[in-house]
């Protein structure tokens, strides 16, 4: 048992990275559960495509508006405090949408709310956990400690936890958020274990001064300024597509609740694929070309799930689009975390999820729309023709993603 906890995480890493490995992977477990059993809860309640599209701009929408004064906050005080209260507020509301679950009062309307605070409660707590790992790891290990968490990330948040989140809804509706509850509130343990170098920065400072010196910096940084606005634009895109994915799983595929936790499995498998191979990948090829060739893959996964109502063409669509996506996830991440220098980790960060959020906002409203007045198909359409007119826009700018040395002297508001 030893040499498996060593492979995984090997011990130069330290104590305090394998009880953030186990931390995240425990709560990625219930965050996978929560994937099914969140859209297949809200498609319970309402056959509208505009209310399901609705459950993920609610799911969305914190981050677009709360994430600016989470890193600017994770850069402020103590950052194993907010990990650990925003945690154990998922796990009280979770036990709360259970209980009305349970005693037939639940509602759309409710469960709608339940997403909503639990997604504000996360915003903070995944914000303020990407800052930790800077903080007890070497920068040289960045990218293997990395790999550890996006290997647990796919293995439980998009493997196994998207079926056993439909087959647990299926045989009770209540059981897999209180299941998430659980493994949420253990993950906070752990968290709250952690030992951390003096971070807690003393400032006189306006916390918008604060937000407005992160986005001069990624400004001031080409390589993730490029990465953070292609983000954007394709996350409208993906989100116009995704936020019907349970209704294109279930009634244009005919899968079924246990069969849209399938979809998510596939994905995540081409996921874990392309996330055990990256180190190979990125010696034999730019990380230009890498973003290149995933944006070219992300256009065409929109025009295949367009034109096919099949499952047996629409799966192996899934499985390259998981790869593509986590190639890319860590990629940026890692760009991101050498570039950024410790004290900025939260805000920048920040900027970063305010895009990525905003995208998926936006697209999640042109997706409902669409699907509402002119089919399923449409969002996929959109999505397609909206990804090809920005691959031709960005194409000459991807370069910049090749330039990932960190920036030390980068004066801010310069």
């Amino acid at each position: 048992m030893s040499t498996l906890v060593d492979i995984v995480a090997p011990p130069r890493l330290g104590t305090g990275f394998r009880r953030l490995l186990a931390s995240s992977w425990l709560s990625n477990t219930g965050d996978g559960i929560a994937l099914a059993a969140g859209p297949l809860l809200v498609a319970s309640l309402t056959r509208s495509p505009f209310l399901i599209a609705t459950g993920a701009s609610l799911q969305w929408l914190p981050p677009l508006l709360f994430s600016l004064a989470a890193g600017a906050l994770s850069d402020r005080v103590d950052r194993r405090r907010i990990v650990v209260t925003a945690d154990l507020t998922r796990a009280v509301v979770l036990v709360l949408l259970a209980t009305t679950i349970v005693t037939g009062k639940v509602t759309v309307g409710l469960a709608l709310l339940a997403l909503f605070l639990l997604s504000t409660a996360e915003v903070f707590a995944d914000n303020t956990t990407s800052t930790l790992l800077p903080m007890l790891v070497h920068r040289d290990d960045l990218a293997i400690a990395n790999s550890r968490l996006q290997v647990g990330f796919i293995a439980v948040n998009q493997l196994a936890g998207p079926p056993i989140g439909a087959a647990f809804f299926a045989a009770g509706m209540a059981s897999p958020f209180v299941t998430q509850a659980v493994l949420v509130a253990v993950g906070a343990l752990l968290v709250s274990r952690l030992v951390l170098p003096a971070h807690v920065r003393a400032t006189d400072n306006q916390l918008l001064h604060d937000v407005a010196e992160g986005f001069r910096w990624v400004r001031h940084h080409a390589a993730v300024r490029t990465l953070v606005l292609t983000i954007f634009i394709f996350n409208i895109t993906f989100g116009a597509a995704w936020s019907v994915l349970v209704l294109y799983a279930t009634r244009r595929l005919d899968l079924g609740a246990v069969g849209f936790g399938l979809v998510t499995t596939v994905s995540a498998a081409g996921g874990l694929i392309g996330t055990l191979s990256y180190g190979r990948l990125i010696r034999h090829v730019s990380l230009g070309n890498i973003m290149r060739a995933g944006l070219i893959i992300e256009t065409f996964t929109h025009l295949g799930l367009a034109l096919t109502t099949s499952p047996a063409v629409a799966m192996p669509i899934f499985f390259v689009f998981g790869a593509h996506a986590f190639i890319w996830g860590t990629t940026s991440i890692t760009v991101r975390q050498r570039a950024v220098p410790l004290g900025l980790q939260g805000r920048v960060g920040s900027v970063n999820s305010f895009f990525v959020y905003g995208g998926l906002v936006l697209g999640s409203a042109v997706g409902g729309v669409l699907a509402d007045h002119l089919g399923i198909a449409a969002p996929f359409w959109f999505a397609f023709i909206g990804s090809a007119l920005f691959v031709v826009m960005i194409w000459t700018q991807l370069a910049h993603i090749a330039h990932d040395d960190p920036v030390k002297d980068v004066a801010v508001g310069r």
